[in-house]
């Protein structure tokens, strides 16, 4: 059998192609030059005279155009750069003069997180000149008076006053800064939430700023899916980015989105890390509730992750290596409105054996250690045989056709790949996964009037999972997992009044899932195919009042669902964010809506490929599996003045239309394929003290998550992620150039199943053999306690070179916690039991460069 390509060389050429890039960047800084200099080269080059005002250029610079040659067009590129007026005496003598209309622009940005400030006002003073900043907060005014005054305002924001002449249009344009009126309207906006790029939004999201980042317990990166579970309300029981349970949900149940294209993958590492770069993603909005109309699928959460979005005129870029891979990103800037953006990692845990990469290694294949029914080990010597590998790849064009409509096109790649054995006394098993996610996208944003913008997107991504496992028995399996999507969405934005703001939508989406099995002894075979198209039509209202007192959003969502097999139906999904404050710094949430979904996972036995989980995707039928439905409502009382947060939120949520087969049951019910539902009420606390220096909080979530299913007795029992009590406690500190994280996290037992305490403990009468179990989730795990910290040291190489250095260390006191139990029925009748241990004390050290 052929190996699959170790990708060696990608390092190589991503270097060759880093180095190209610094260069490029190198060269753009030295050929740009302070203008009176040049000028005084050019008088000596072509044996001519400039006349002008010392002063009116002594702030200019240039940049010099190698193609260029003539004299009449390096004037011409002067004329262009710095809006000056050249007038031609004779052949000899010039003057250089500023010109009394001139061209500026800009882009307006929020003070705290750099966000791009849409829907500005941009008012020439004493005229009728107004513009609107667009979607990425840039504004452009023509032939206006360079002595003219301009004034800035932004509902919530304080409004600013600049010179046209200090913003004379120079690429790149220049930013302009505004800060929010907090003080003014007593307005409660969070920012610095637990750490510096977290902030919670009006709406009651919360946005990351990859770019703003400062350090949480464990992490020494901004690992984007790991970030969120310092959340309240956020966790993942396996400790894995793929399995990530958000109020009680599973994580088929999570909408997460690159650049708005659906992903079907998000785990490298088989979950343990997150797939997606963070360094060139931008922004990442995770929403509970409240989610606005434009958004389908996903009934417990919306994880929306945005790469840059803004053509860049500078060169960026970076690099870093950790213990499990190396990346390499850069934006580039190619002409001047066109730029691209690419980032690649790539794994070297084929080729390095760290410490951090055996203890995941541990993690993932230990199901190898199998306990008999007295609970003591079963000792054989066993021979393991991996190679393993992962990589991504993302690739961005932005292209601004002009100040109103701009075009982006999007591209990520993800890969898994694995080659297993074991090798015992009695028996060998071999394994090969491959896990694969390929993703394109694009858009049109346009600004066709002041209040009037739309925004047209399309994808295709296509998700494959291929996995065989042979025993020595002779026995082969072979599964096939294939996802095939292609979307189309259309969003208008209109503003109907100065506090009304209209969104029109409409949404298309056809998902294709062929799910394929093979298994050799006893014969079987199985290829089932599906497809489901997608009509939805959306539309909301928001409204702000004129000192944000109110700020609410109404809407809904009306999908049309086709299943080519067997069912339509058409499903209304109203939806309600509102924000308002009870008294100066007190506000309060009220959120409520109606999601559905068509896609679940299967979850298939943990026994099967050596202990390595897979997640299948399918399609609701309507007959086997309904479409997944949910209603959730919530309120929220948020406190914010200085350096103190306290939130409290309290919810109800209802999900119907599950199956044992997508809740990873492990018992008697694991094959039965029952319909049912679950209900989840619950409190999330959250106090948090910060500084500049430090951070410092204490976060609580209540979950009381019931199962119901009416062909299943008792018809009511814990939900298998039903973990009553999570508690958080952890802080962050600055001092200088160093980062400090230290976290302890901890949350009482999730449930699981025993077999029955009697003799006839095993049903032989049957095939298969059956285990006789007690009431389902019944018994509950030990509690769980982990203790996280990290350190981050930030210095400066050279000029224009930022670098660190990071440790992090996981379960710091390298407590054992259990994960899971399950049972299982050996070759010799006897019954097994499989327990699933988390990550022991694991460090971690990472070396990152920026350009």
């Amino acid at each position: 059998m052929l190996k699959p390509p170790k990708y060696s060389s990608l390092y190589f050429l991503c270097l060759l192609l880093f180095l190209s890039m610094v260069g490029r960047a190198q060269e753009i800084q030295k050929n740009t030059i302070g203008l009176i200099p040049y000028i005084q080269q050019l008088e000596k080059d072509f044996n001519i005279k400039f006349s002008y005002v010392d002063e009116d250029l002594a702030s200019l610079s240039i940049r010099i155009d190698p193609e260029k040659v003539s004299l009449e067009a390096i004037l011409e590129g002067i004329r262009n750069e710095t809006q000056l007026q050249i007038k031609k005496l004779n052949d000899r003598y010039y003057t250089l003069s500023k010109r009394n209309l001139v061209t500026i622009c800009a882009f307006l940005v929020d003070i705290s997180d750099n966000n791009p400030l849409i829907n500005a006002t941009v008012e020439v003073m004493g005229s009728s000149i107004r513009r609107i900043s667009d979607f990425e907060g840039q504004f452009t005014l023509h032939e206006i008076p360079r002595e003219a005054n301009i004034a800035i305002r932004h509902l919530g924001y304080k409004t600013i006053y600049i010179k046209a002449q200090d913003y004379v249009s120079q690429r790149p344009c220049r930013s302009v800064t505004m800060s929010p009126n907090i003080q003014e309207l007593n307005e409660v906006i969070v920012y610095n939430y637990l750490t510096e790029g977290l902030s919670k939004q009006k709406d009651a999201s919360i946005s990351l700023n990859t770019e703003e980042f400062g350090i949480l317990p464990g992490l020494i990166e901004p690992d984007v899916l790991q970030t969120i579970q310092a959340l309240p309300g956020i966790k993942s029981v396996d400790e894995t980015v793929s399995d990530i349970n958000i109020r009680g949900g599973t994580n088929d149940q999570n909408l997460v989105l690159w650049d708005g294209i659906k992903m079907y993958q998000t785990g490298h590492f088989f979950g343990l890390i997150s797939a997606f770069n963070p360094y060139l993603t931008e922004k990442v909005t995770i929403i509970k509730n409240g989610t606005s109309v434009e958004y389908g699928d996903g009934v417990s959460s919306v994880i929306a992750m945005e790469s840059k979005n803004k053509v860049n005129k500078t060169f960026e870029g970076g690099a870093g290596f950790n213990l499990l891979s190396g990346d390499i990103f850069a934006h580039i800037p190619i002409a001047n409105k066109l730029s691209a953006q690419f980032s690649a990692r790539r794994s070297t845990t084929d080729f390095v054996k760290t410490p951090t990469y055996n203890r995941f290694f541990d993690k993932v294949f230990q199901d190898s250690e199998v306990k008999e029914n007295n609970g003591t080990s079963e000792d054989q010597d066993i021979v393991r045989n991996e190679e393993f590998y992962f990589y991504d790849f993302t690739g961005k064009i932005l292209y601004d056709i002009n100040e109103k409509q701009k075009i982006r096109l999007n591209f990520i790649t993800l890969d898994n790949n694995l080659q297993y054995s074991e090798k015992s006394n009695t028996s060998e098993s071999k394994s090969l996964l491959d896990q694969t996610n390929l993703s394109f996208g694009g858009s049109l944003d346009s600004q066709w009037t002041p209040g009037l913008g739309s925004s047209l997107a399309v994808f295709y991504t296509r998700y494959n999972l291929d996995a065989q496992n042979t025993s020595s028995e002779s026995q082969q399996l072979f599964q096939n997992n294939l996802v095939l999507e292609t979307g189309i969405k259309l969003n208008t934005h209109y503003q109907l009044w100065q506090n009304l703001n209209w969104l029109n939508g409409y949404q298309f989406n056809e998902v294709g899932i062929t799910n394929t099995a093979n298994v050799t002894q006893p014969p079987f075979n199985s290829n089932i195919k599906g497809v489901i198209r997608t009509h939805a039509l959306f539309s909301e209202l928001a409204y702000q009042s004129d000192n944000r007192k109110l700020v609410a959003r109404a809407g809904a969502r009306l999908n049309y669902i086709e299943n080519l097999n067997t069912f339509t139906k058409f499903i209304l999904e109203p939806r309600l964010n509102i924000n308002v404050l009870l008294a100066p710094f007190f506000r309060a949430d009220i959120l409520g809506e109606y999601k559905s979904q068509t896609t679940n996972q299967i979850i298939d036995l943990e026994q099967n490929f050596l202990g390595i989980e897979k997640r299948r995707w399918i399609l609701s039928d309507e007959k086997y599996l309904p479409i997944t439905k949910s209603k959730q409502a919530s309120f929220g009382l948020n406190y914010d003045r200085r350096s103190l947060y306290i939130g409290i939120e309290a919810f109800y949520k209802e999900v119907t239309g599950i199956s044992t087969a997508t809740q990873g049951f492990q018992n008697e019910d694991q094959f039965n394929g029952e319909i049912g539902s679950y209900d989840v009420k619950g409190i999330e606390f959250l106090i948090n003290k910060k500084t500049n220096k430090y951070s410092t909080w204490f976060s609580y979530s209540f979950n009381d998550n019931t199962y119901t299913f009416k062909d299943i007795s008792p018809n009511k029992f814990p939900n298998n992620l039903d973990i009553r009590h999570t508690i958080t406690f952890a802080g962050t500190y600055t001092y200088k150039k160093f980062k400090f994280g230290l976290g302890a996290n901890y949350h009482t037992g999730k449930p699981y199943t025993k077999p029955q305490q009697k003799d006839n403990i095993i049903d032989l009468g049957i095939f298969p053999n059956k285990i006789n179990y007690e009431s389902p989730n019944s018994s509950r795990l030990p509690d769980y306690l982990r203790i996280d910290s990290s350190f981050v040291y930030g210095f400066t190489l050279g000029k224009g070179i930022k670098s660190s250095m990071g440790i992090s260390v996981l379960n710091l006191l390298n407590r054992r916690n259990l994960l899971n139990t399950y049972y299982r029925i050996n070759e010799n009748d006897e019954i097994e039991t499989v327990e699933r241990i988390s990550l022991g004390i694991t460090p971690n050290v990472s070396f990152r460069l920026k350009f």
